[in-house]
């Protein structure tokens, strides 16, 4: 259930095509639409079922936060509250943006979604706010991407409900106080250690998305398939969970794609045998690793004698960001043991260079198990 801000004339919303999001997209809503279509918001396949989940029943894994949010959200509704400000942060693709979905569903109201990067501006955050009704949900995604500007202007609306807009310049310059409805503000952050102290503790509830264990993961591909119209057998469904990188995103994106191959070659199934082989392709290895973890891992053993290398000096060598590394690339390389965390810098473990079928030196931290941790 989502509510669009549009500033358009409302004898014009008839004419306009519909859109996902709804409105004019604002500079840095592409990143965040791309995301949602990743992790299957586009509905309408196989008789317009969603592959987002919409109540906490159907949302599989996590199960821990789900106890603590069905708790939180009882307790508002009793009290005809909103529920306090909740911040949930962990690595792209784990479902952030699908729990606020489910929040704003189970707590019966709107939600109004946005993201850092598109408030550009106090006008940009007091047409979000104003536009929201009583205990209504607004969601920010990449909220420690707002200004510094933008993020002062929301202290106010958090704790006081209101937000104070400048009019006018020089000396007839004053401050409008535009009082606000009870609200809920969702913030969703992949860089946690990004976000100023002063933001931070405004929310009362913060908690983190963790990684997927490969079980969970094929509980979600063989929903995804269910609601695709393609039939998958439980080894299959654990053969497509493995690989996944513990991103339910990135399970639904493959069951997609496993799911072409197994329609082009005439199958009626997608059986382990027929996933095997199309992740082969693909690129995805057994251990669910892509080119670019091979890379990456390559780079520590070959170019760096296993480690430590600091970050910058692995970013520099791979041309990635740094923050892509550290996003995108090591939490599931952590997860799985192929690569470790010392003060002195990154390491290869045992495990990472049989894999990739090589040979860490003999003096190398990883090859002597001493990590230093």
């Amino acid at each position: 259930m989502r509510v669009p801000h549009d500033d358009g004339p409302e004898d014009e919303a008839p004419k306009r095509a519909p859109r996902r999001g709804g409105g004019e997209r604002r500079r840095g809503d592409e990143a965040a639409v791309e995301r949602e279509v990743d992790a299957g918001a586009r509905p309408q396949e196989s008789g317009g079922n969603e592959l987002r989940p919409r109540t906490f029943a159907e949302y599989i894994g996590q199960a821990a936060l789900k106890r603590k949010l069905e708790v939180f959200v009882a307790a508002a509704k009793g009290r005809s509250e909103p529920l306090d400000h909740t911040l949930l942060h962990g690595p792209p693709g784990l479902g952030k943006t699908t729990m606020a979905h489910i929040l704003a569903n189970e707590l019966g109201v709107q939600l109004h979604l946005t993201s850092g990067p598109a408030i550009e501006h106090k006008g940009v955050l007091a047409g979000h706010l104003t536009a929201l009704g009583a205990r209504d949900v607004l969601f920010i995604d990449e909220i420690h991407r707002l200004s510094p500007t933008v993020e002062e202007s929301l202290y106010a609306a958090m704790e006081d409900r209101r937000i104070d807009l400048p009019v006018g310049e020089g000396s007839r310059a004053r401050t409008i106080n535009i009082d606000l409805q009870p609200f809920t503000l969702i913030g969703a952050t992949t860089r946690t250690a990004m976000l100023s102290g002063p933001l931070r503790d405004r929310f009362q509830i913060i908690e983190g998305i963790e990684l997927y264990g490969d079980d969970e993961l094929a509980a979600i591909v063989e929903r995804t398939a269910s609601l695709l119209g393609f039939p998958i057998t439980a080894d299959g469904a654990r053969e497509i969970g493995r690989r996944s990188r513990g991103t339910p995103r990135i399970a639904n994106r493959l069951t997609r794609r496993v799911r072409d191959f197994a329609q082009v070659d005439g199958r009626v199934e997608i059986a382990a045998t027929v996933a095997s082989k199309a992740l082969d392709t693909l690129g995805i290895d057994k251990e669910g690793l892509d080119s670019a973890d091979r890379r990456l891992l390559t780079m520590i053993i070959e170019g760096f004698d296993g480690g430590p290398v600091g970050v910058e000096a692995l970013a520099a060598s791979l041309g990635e960001p740094r923050d892509t590394l550290e996003s995108v690339y090591e939490p599931f390389l952590l997860q799985r043991g192929f690569l470790l965390r010392t003060p002195r810098g990154r390491v290869a473990t045992l495990k990472a260079a049989q894999h990739l079928g090589l040979r860490l030196p003999a003096g190398a931290l990883g090859a002597q198990g001493s990590f230093g941790i």
